[in-house]
């Protein structure tokens, strides 16, 4: 009995040691290039935003990422750039490119994985499932996109008592010299009909540019414009010196909306904020609807 219990302190670190083990091998963490925007939102949600090492030039949300070195715009990477901050896991939108490029960074022998950019709900959910899944969170994405479809619920179950389908024309701006219109098959229209509206612009997929008659053709009534865009076209009132904005209706009823563009199109966990917030823009009576 006595050399029994003189062995038992020799045995409990061993055994001790031995329990730890996989804790500590289930809190690996990677060195984490994250592309694309809303893919950074979601590292970020996830809880994970320690592990990033770099990011791209869209990755402005949240704060933080803003602090990372970056790794060039998500469409026009470069393998060396990706590369040269030694990662090893590589989150990337299926929007990522050049092509040549992607199929570099995949050739890497670092493990790349791509979330889906499409423009549902259930797109968002799956980009959200796809990042928690390669980051071995997939409890804490279920949560995120748990939450997501009761905020969309939400507002969905608002809409019918507003009794209207507001006409809403999207303007992607970047300085005067580049504005375009969206049209169908677009974050913008997607988002737009979420919130209770409509696309004012219905004839063609994509973007084309803004003109006059596009304008008076489209007669909105209300103007949707992110607040980057907004600004560097002078704001308000540079918006209302291009021509033909000032004639729309929407611009004679002061119905003009600027909202964050990653928020409003990045279909990231942000995507039930993003319709809450537009909804009540597009429709006054449900601005105290909480």
């Amino acid at each position: 009995m006595n050399i029994a219990h003189w062995k038992l302190p020799l045995v409990l670190p061993a055994a001790v040691a031995l329990l730890w083990m996989p804790a500590l091998a289930a809190e690996k963490t990677e060195r984490l290039v994250a592309i694309g925007g809303p893919v950074t939102e979601i590292v970020y949600a996830l809880g994970a935003g320690a592990q990033l090492v770099a990011v791209d030039s869209s990755s402005v949300y949240p704060e933080a990422a803003t602090k990372l070195p970056q790794v060039g715009y998500q469409r026009a990477l470069s393998a060396e750039g990706v590369l040269s901050v030694k990662p090893t896991l590589i989150v990337a939108s299926t929007e990522a490119g050049p092509p040549p490029v992607v199929a570099q960074l995949k050739a890497s022998g670092i493990p790349f994985v791509q979330a889906p950019a499409d423009h549902t709900v259930a797109g968002a959910k799956a980009k959200i499932e796809a990042v928690a899944k390669a980051l071995g969170k997939e409890k804490e994405g279920a949560a995120l996109c748990a939450e997501l479809d009761k905020k969309i619920a939400t507002v969905a179950s608002r809409l019918p008592a507003t009794g209207s389908k507001p006409k809403v024309l999207f303007i992607y701006a970047r300085g005067a010299g580049t504005m375009n219109i969206a049209g169908t098959n677009t974050a913008a229209d997607a988002v737009i009909a979420l919130a209770g509206g409509v696309n004012a612009v219905t004839g063609y997929d994509g973007y084309k540019p803004m003109t006059p008659e596009a304008l008076a053709a489209a007669a909105p009534d209300v103007i949707l414009i992110p607040d980057r865009g907004l600004e560097s076209i002078g704001g308000r009132d540079g918006l209302l010196k291009q021509p033909g904005v000032a004639l729309t209706p929407a611009a004679k009823n002061g119905r003009i909306v600027a909202m964050d563009d990653l928020l409003l199109l990045g279909f990231s966990p942000r995507l039930g904020d993003a319709v809450d917030q537009l909804s009540k823009a597009l429709h006054p009576s449900l601005a105290n609807s909480k």
